[in-house]
């Protein structure tokens, strides 16, 4: 009875001092509000509940998706700064896995191994999870030596012709469909397919505009040519039937666009010559 009473009369003491002292009354609800904010902070999103419990999110790359920094082992680039973005906005150890190949990556999804990955909407990749919205783009193009006449692939597709390019790669798939008398001759990696083309075994290097761009420089008075042969749509994989885990991705990657957040990280961690898909796009 007496805690009742004790109640009563600091309940009534503070509604005087609410009616009687306005900027109290803003104070109070000031803080009310922040002591729900900091409750809503604290309680994971539900859509990636999962992920804030096991204090990690796993990203699979392949290159030329990175570039490792021989020195501290760190993998730079527009893709990695990306998941470590989502990791920080999950709160969680981001956990960058090195693949040697897209199908390297999409095997890891389907396996469970990866959380996340980057692929293109492709057909070959259609059963290895499901795709958020777009937002990087790039070209297929090729890179030829110093002196070379080679404009295009009509150039290029001649008998006897050979064309350095990575197994596997959607870069690859696209070119093989066009060419009809220059043979494809194929490296495991992107290091390994322009090694073809350094020592001459190869005429050109088919790939991306961003990796073709920085293995120019390796190549003294090589030019990655300005037309291209098809494009690549990149896009967060996860693992079928996680569709809130993609709702919460979609969110993260429009953000990221409108804010001008991911125009930032491509200017200051490459690689050059991506494009960003404007937000609100779908396609």
């Amino acid at each position: 009875m007496r805690a009742s009473s004790t109640l009563m009369v600091s309940f009534a003491k503070l509604t005087d001092a609410m009616t009687h002292n306005p900027s109290f009354a803003l104070m109070l609800v000031a803080l009310l509000a922040n002591i729900e904010t900091v409750g809503a902070q604290q309680m994971p999103d539900p859509r990636v509940a999962d992920l804030v419990k096991a204090g990690s999110v796993r990203i699979g790359l392949f290159p030329p998706q990175y570039i490792k920094d021989m020195a501290t082992g760190k993998l730079t680039g527009v893709w990695a700064e990306t998941a470590r973005a989502l990791a920080a906005r999950l709160g969680v150890k981001a956990v960058l896995l090195e693949y040697p190949t897209p199908l390297a990556v999409a095997e890891c999804l389907k396996a469970g191994a990866c959380d996340a990955v980057f692929l293109g909407l492709a057909p070959r990749f259609a059963d290895a999870g499901d795709f958020s919205i777009p937002f990087v783009h790039f070209d297929y193009t090729f890179l030829v030596p110093h002196g070379s006449s080679i404009g295009g692939v009509i150039d290029a597709d001649l008998p006897g012709a050979r064309i350095a390019a990575v197994h596997g790669h959607a870069s690859s798939l696209a070119l093989s469909q066009l060419l009809k008398h220059a043979e494809l001759v194929w490296g495991d990696a992107p290091g390994s397919a322009f090694e073809l083309l350094r020592t001459g075994k190869a005429v050109a290097l088919a790939s991306t505009r961003p990796a073709l761009i920085e293995y120019s420089a390796q190549l003294p008075g090589s030019r990655v040519l300005q037309t291209s042969y098809g494009a690549n749509v990149h896009r967060v994989v996860v693992p079928k039937g996680h569709a809130g885990r993609l709702g919460y991705i979609n969110e993260f990657l429009e953000k990221a666009k409108a804010s001008g957040w991911l125009q930032s990280a491509i200017e200051r961690a490459g690689p050059r010559g991506l494009t960003i898909v404007p937000p609100g796009d779908p396609n």
